[in-house]
């Protein structure tokens, strides 16, 4: 969890005098360590923005996620890094090509503020990627591996970037919509920094979100389009909801807001349950369609899954300060500085029946956001 990756980051600081990663790749390393499907992305590479009428494909989107996600606390490094093919093949059709993606990264742009030699404001430009290898075979590659090398400039904001978000892996190879994509990175960041919300006029929308300028030029589009599409994705696969306000002048939409709130617990349950589920059939479990197997001319249920492994811990019935390190953790992350023993007694009281159905990873992500909505609700203690 973020919690816990956060306090094994505070834990090692870097040492005085010494060139040193900032937070985001401390935690990085943290959850590379930690495994499983969390990893961290740098603050300064989720914001920034696009030249001028370029963007990144979905495809190429998810693999750039891979790349910081495999290289983890190393990214800031100069130094090689690597990937199997087949771990790419995961969260990607079959006929895409890696080549494709790959070459995608090496020639899109991007641009952040600057100053030049003279001290004056100016724009940077620069790609993420300056150089990869990958494996060639006759039997089409797929045992094959590749290797990339972040650019210097790529480095260097990643290396200093002390803000991050953490993200999901099955969630990220979900998305069917970039724009979904990138809202979700933008949210993330933003629950972690305690800032809700996000406001910016239409060119900032489209900047953050890489819609090229002469794409969707109407508004309804727009919204029809990406924003729609965009929430009911997020909604369904983040561990946060996302909403949005039109703030207009006369008839004409001039800025956009958007505001990011934490799932209750039974809603990241559900999130959890759906992220564990194939990804056939997910437009209609979020469209309300019931799902079903056809078997000729009969259709049956979809088997249910394996039960939960019984070793996994249940949520204490008393003080939680005490033999459950991991669930400590994450209200003093979390939590705003209210007393954990209340938030826990709330929790309890909230879940109900079904805390007792609760386990493992499902347990800690319903824990963890009820905490943010505890404070989402009631502010930060004093």
């Amino acid at each position: 969890m973020e919690s816990e990756a956060g306090q094994l980051a505070e834990e090692v600081e870097p040492a005085i005098d010494e060139v040193s990663p900032g937070r985001a790749m401390r935690v990085a390393a943290a959850l590379r360590a930690k495994g499983g499907d969390e990893f961290a992305k740098p603050g300064n590479i989720i914001e920034v923005k696009f030249v001028k009428g370029e963007s990144l494909s979905l495809t190429a989107s998810r693999l750039l996620a891979l790349m910081i996600l495999t290289a983890g606390g190393d990214a800031w490094e100069d130094k090689p890094h690597r990937m199997r093919k087949a771990d790419i093949r995961r969260g990607h059709k079959g006929n895409e090509r890696i080549t494709d993606m790959l070459e995608e990264l090496h020639r899109t742009l991007f641009a952040v503020d600057d100053k030049s030699w003279r001290g004056k404001k100016a724009t940077l430009r620069f790609s993420l990627i300056s150089r990869s290898r990958e494996e060639t075979e006759e039997d089409g590659g797929e045992a094959g591996w590749i290797e990339w090398e972040f650019t210097p400039d790529a480095r260097k904001m990643i290396q200093a970037s002390e803000t991050y978000a953490v993200l999901n892996r099955q969630a990220v190879l979900g998305f069917r919509s970039n724009y979904a994509l990138r809202l979700y990175e933008l949210g993330a960041l933003r629950l972690h920094r305690r800032q809700a919300t996000w406001r910016g006029d239409m060119a900032a929308l489209r900047a953050a979100l890489g819609i090229p300028p002469e794409v969707y030029t109407d508004f309804a589009q727009l919204r029809r389009k990406v924003l729609e599409k965009a929430k009911a994705e997020i909604d369904q696969l983040a561990h946060f909801r996302v909403e949005w306000r039109e703030i207009r002048q006369g008839r004409t939409v001039a800025e956009i807001e958007f505001r990011f709130e934490p799932k209750s617990p039974p809603e990241v349950i559900e999130t959890v349950d759906e992220l564990d589920r194939h990804s056939g059939g997910r437009r209609e479990r979020r469209d309300g369609t019931v799902e079903s197997i056809s078997v000729g001319q009969a259709a049956v249920a979809a088997p249910p899954k394996a039960l939960t492994k019984p070793e996994d811990k249940t949520f204490p019935s008393g003080s939680i300060r005490f033999g459950h390190d991991d669930l400590l953790a994450i209200g003093r992350a979390h939590g705003g500085g209210w007393d954990i023993d209340m938030i826990a007694s709330g929790f309890r009281e909230h879940m109900g029946e079904r805390l007792e159905k609760l386990r493992g990873v499902k347990l800690a992500a319903a824990w963890k956001g009820f905490c943010e909505s505890w404070v989402t609700r009631r502010g930060r203690a004093l």
